[in-house]
């Protein structure tokens, strides 16, 4: 459409402008809207309005640059005042704290000596428990050591909880100096290292009190022992003294005497635990030996669970009618039923012997030998060694015999003594032979 006509169905449209641009023999046209000429105006005012912002910024921008190096130079200075005064402070407690620790350190090596002393003499107590154990004596196991195994501050940890052993761990590491920078707590350290040395003192006191129980426990222990096996021995020897076996007395105790004095406790020196670990190895020896000599003597029985039908004494002869000696004691047996031999020895005899039919004679040492008659078989043959409840025949009814049973002598020095006193004293032995 020109310029200015009309819009036959909206009417009259919005004037327009037309600018004319003319190079040369070129002409351009160019129409100018009402809407282009409005977004002309509000991009113009937008960069007016951002220029005098931009031009304020620009005036102020020096004064606030100048207030805020102004105040940081402020805190810096406040700042380092304030650490060199925190500086100080910590030089101080650091000195303090190396005097705690020189002294903690003092103490634990203290209680490390009296740990590998202990288990130093644990190591010793080992194998003379484990005779114990083997002998049969019995009693509260002492306690361990602190050893590697159960650290002194894992048993402090499990008696203490393990707070006081934190405690020393700080103190030993250094971690109690205040580290932040913080007057409040540096302050407060004072009351902090009071509060941490009375809780080291308070651990270490209870350490020291377990190792010292610990080395009276172990020293208690070994008197137990000392004693059990030394009463085990004089048992056994009383019994072997009654059957006229002689063992040597133990030699008496330089404490046996006393009479009286003052109450003090034992000592716990090395010298002392030494003693007493030699006192329960002789104990220990001797007992070994009683038992020994008890094991190789006939203190068995020939027919266990078999009746005596005749025993040791003068009795009728069954075959001349007239009073004779009985050398020994006979036993109710079937024929063919074992003979057990009653101590360990050495056969001397496996054969005829006349009255006796078939014999086997054992050698026990001691000059104590025992005779097995009327065997209707030997199993065992001259120089074998056995050993107690060794089958060494059957019953029978061999020789000068009215019919099958077991005859056993006891003899010593080559005379017959009553076997009951050994079947006696084997009953007894029992318990103490186990």
């Amino acid at each position: 459409m020109a310029k200015g006509t009309e819009n036959r169905v909206f009417g009259k449209r919005a004037p327009q402008h037309v600018l004319i641009f003319a190079s040369g023999e070129k002409i351009r046209h160019m129409t100018i809207r009402p809407w282009m000429a409005a977004l002309t105006f509000c991009f113009l005012a937008v960069f007016a309005i951002g220029y005098l912002a931009a031009t304020s910024y620009l005036v102020i921008r020096d004064d606030l640059i100048g207030a805020t190096m102004a105040r940081q130079a402020r805190m810096q200075h406040d700042y380092e005042d304030r650490i060199s005064a925190l500086r100080a402070q910590l030089d101080r407690i650091t000195s303090r704290q190396l005097l705690d620790q020189q002294v903690v350190e003092q103490k634990v090596e203290k209680l490390l000596e009296q740990q590998s002393a202990l288990f130093s003499r644990h190591g010793k107590l080992g194998s003379l428990l484990n005779r114990a154990e083997e002998s049969g004596l019995t009693g509260p196991e002492p306690s361990a050591p602190v050893t590697s195994h159960s650290p002194l501050k894992e048993r402090q940890a499990s008696m203490n909880g393990g707070g006081g052993l934190q405690a020393i761990d700080k103190l030993l590491s250094g971690k109690t100096a205040a580290t932040p920078l913080d007057t409040s707590s540096a302050l407060g350290y004072t009351s902090l290292r009071e509060n941490i040395s009375d809780r080291a003192d308070r651990v270490f006191s209870r350490v020291t009190l377990s190792l010292k129980n610990l080395e009276k426990e172990q020293l208690v222990k070994i008197a137990d022992l000392t004693t059990g096996a030394s009463e085990t021995a004089d048992a056994i020897t009383a019994i072997l003294r009654r059957t006229g076996v002689e063992v040597a007395s133990a030699p008496k105790a330089a404490s046996a005497n006393g009479v009286g004095g003052p109450y003090l406790e034992p000592q716990t020196d090395i010298g002392a635990f030494d003693a007493s670990l030699d006192d329960l190895d002789a104990a220990l020896s001797r007992l070994e030996s009683v038992r020994e000599t008890a094991r190789d003597l006939p203190f068995g029985n020939p027919a266990p669970g078999h009746a005596i039908t005749s025993r040791y004494g003068n009795r009728i002869d069954p075959f001349l009618g007239r009073l004779a000696l009985h050398a020994g004691i006979d036993f109710e047996a079937e024929t063919g039923q074992d003979v057990k031999a009653t101590g360990s020895g050495r056969v001397v005899t496996a054969g005829a012997s006349g009255g006796y039919g078939n014999m086997v004679e054992i050698d026990h040492g001691q000059g104590t030998t025992t005779r097995y008659g009327h065997l209707s078989k030997i199993l065992v043959k001259e120089g074998d060694t056995v050993a107690a409840g060794d089958v060494v025949g059957r019953a029978g009814s061999t020789g000068r015999s009215t019919g099958p049973h077991v005859h056993y002598e006891v003899r010593r020095g080559g005379n017959a003594i009553d076997p009951i006193h050994f079947l006696n004293a084997g009953m007894k032995l029992t318990t103490y032979l186990k």
